[in-house]
């Protein structure tokens, strides 16, 4: 495959997936967003494209739903030059770790952007859920496990359907607006293509019915990241349930789970901290 060279763009495919995962195994970052997976199952409402330039590996983004943007470049020299020559493309780059803003952040207008802060929890804490901070979690997770005969397996091909069943039930209850439609492409689109991805999931099946599925990926080394867990809400403590069997079978070789940002909705902010995060990570734009 021949890569794209400034001031060459290319959509973003599955067929690059091997070319993003060499410059983020050599430049890895906690910011859920620096994630082949990530950007590919947001690609039919964020529309990404890439280039090369100054051996950087360079992400426009051009959702539906918010203006443009650039991811800041993944490895590379003149990385300064290089981000003055993507704000040519976009008005700003977002989703900007604070290391990047330290090294690079001088001669552009910085800003941070807390919707955007990812949620980082010690997988052994979600795991167990011990002590008296966890106490509503494990209340909801025996009333869960009392009341509804169930059964967990990872997730695979023949449980699709009943994910996108499920999944069509969830967002009924949503407000239709554009970025709801856009989750929904992007849940979709992972489930379509999570083996490929290297993505891995796990489901809840009541009565032999899909109730709740989850999927998460590798974001570092001792980093997983999970972007999506649907679970029926009138089932009481099954979404509490999912969210510590998933780690507990799933991750057991990591440290940190991230389970990315909150965008400023006030109930999403609140289940986040519920789960005591260790830390977030910081994000911020970058502008001329």
């Amino acid at each position: 495959m021949s890569l794209p060279r400034y001031p060459e763009w290319k959509p973003v495919g599955l067929e690059d997936k091997a070319v993003f995962e060499e410059y983020l195994e050599r430049d890895p970052s906690e910011v859920c967003e620096l994630n082949f997976a990530n950007i590919f199952i947001w690609k039919d409402s964020e529309h990404p494209s890439w280039t090369l330039l100054n051996g950087s590996l360079c992400i426009l983004v051009e959702p539906e739903f918010e203006e443009p943007y650039g991811l800041p470049p993944i490895g590379g020299e003149r990385v300064s030059e290089t981000v003055a020559t993507l704000l040519r493309h976009a008005p700003r780059l977002s989703r900007v770790p604070e290391v990047f803003v330290g090294r690079i952040g001088a001669g552009f207008e910085v800003e941070e952007d807390p919707a955007n802060f990812d949620y980082i929890y010690l997988r052994q804490e979600l795991a167990e859920l011990k002590g008296k901070k966890f106490d509503g979690k494990r209340n909801r997770i025996r009333k869960f496990e009392s009341t509804f005969p169930h059964e967990y397996h990872a997730l695979t091909q023949p449980d699709v359907p009943g994910c996108v069943r499920l999944l069509e039930d969830w967002f009924e209850e949503k407000n239709g607006d554009v970025s709801i439609r856009a989750e929904k492409k992007a849940i979709l689109q992972a489930l379509a293509s999570f083996p490929r991805l290297g993505l891995k999931g796990g489901v809840v099946k009541v009565g032999g019915r899909v109730e709740a599925f989850t999927v998460g990926g590798r974001l570092t080394a001792d980093m997983a990241v999970i972007p999506i867990e649907i679970a029926n809400p009138g089932l009481v403590g099954l979404a509490q349930w999912i969210n510590r069997e998933f780690v507990r079978r799933e991750w057991g070789d990591d440290m940190f789970v991230n389970r990315e940002q909150d965008m400023a909705i006030e109930g999403l902010r609140r289940a986040k901290l519920s789960y005591q995060p260790v830390r977030l990570v910081k994000k911020y734009n970058l502008s001329c």
